[in-house]
């Protein structure tokens, strides 16, 4: 085979393939999100009280329709493919998909957002195509035994089932017979939505209890003041009792000597 006849079939290979319509798409809808703070993991470390922004595109055609989900962290600038989650209907061949291909991978890990974004996606999905069929996949592999237990546990908490094959070199799958089966719940006393007015509130609150702070710390301050001013005057008022009494035993010194 010659050059000429090999190259058009290699620039077919590398040719890049073509991006969804809908890849690039950014989010419409936000809400705000609360981590509840949860007890010092062994090897995650410290778990505080923390707030993330929900993310959310949505989009449809008669062909298909897609739920793109984002977590993004205050502060930290988002990996593109970290904190996102998304949910594909395909209406033709009445499927449900749950991508990205690469994988469900979430930080702050172990606070409960894969559970609640799995949920969110289910319950999205129930609304109109509960009756569609899951397509499965192949899992991703873990670090470490505890990761891949904490994985299992929240796909099985939400409907899916997992098979792990006889063969120890395969890769385990997971799926669901239909979208009716998933479980849109989550565990809400590690994530809550807080509401536009519930955030409004909590804002007034954090504000009136800075405030009050604030006049506590000043009225330390002034009773410092006070007592420094107080200190120094009895200081002042020592001195001059003990120069007076040094004068007074000096004086009877000299009388007594005269």
């Amino acid at each position: 085979m010659t050059d000429t006849e090999t190259t058009p079939t290699a620039e077919k290979d590398l040719a890049e393939k073509p991006k969804h319509p809908w890849a690039e798409l950014k989010p419409d809808r936000f809400r705000l999100l609360r981590l509840a703070p949860l007890p010092t993991e062994r090897d995650g470390g410290a778990r505080p009280l923390r707030f993330v922004e929900l993310a959310q595109l949505e989009r449809h055609t008669p062909e298909q329709s897609l739920l793109r989900m984002f977590i993004n962290i205050p502060g930290q600038v988002r990996a593109r493919k970290n904190n996102v989650l998304e949910v594909w209907a395909d209406h033709r061949s009445k499927e449900l998909r749950f991508g990205p291909d690469s994988g469900l991978r979430l930080e702050p890990a172990n606070r409960g957002l894969g559970r609640f974004l799995l949920a969110q996606g289910a319950a999205w999905a129930q609304r109109r195509w509960g009756h569609y069929l899951i397509e499965g996949g192949a899992l991703k592999d873990v670090s470490s035994d505890d990761q891949r237990l904490r994985r299992d546990h929240c796909l099985r908490t939400q409907g899916f089932d997992i098979d792990y094959p006889k063969d120890q070199t395969a890769t385990a799958t997971y799926g669901a017979p239909r979208v009716s089966i998933l479980r849109p719940d989550w565990n809400s006393e590690k994530v809550q939505v807080v509401e536009l007015q519930d955030a409004a509130a909590m804002l007034e609150q954090a504000d009136r209890n800075l405030q009050a702070q604030e006049n506590q710390i000043r009225d330390l301050q002034e009773r410092i003041a006070r007592f420094r001013r107080e200190d120094g005057a009895l200081r002042f008022t020592i001195v001059s009792l003990i120069a007076l009494a040094l004068f007074q035993a000096g004086l009877l010194i000299w009388m007594a000597t005269r």
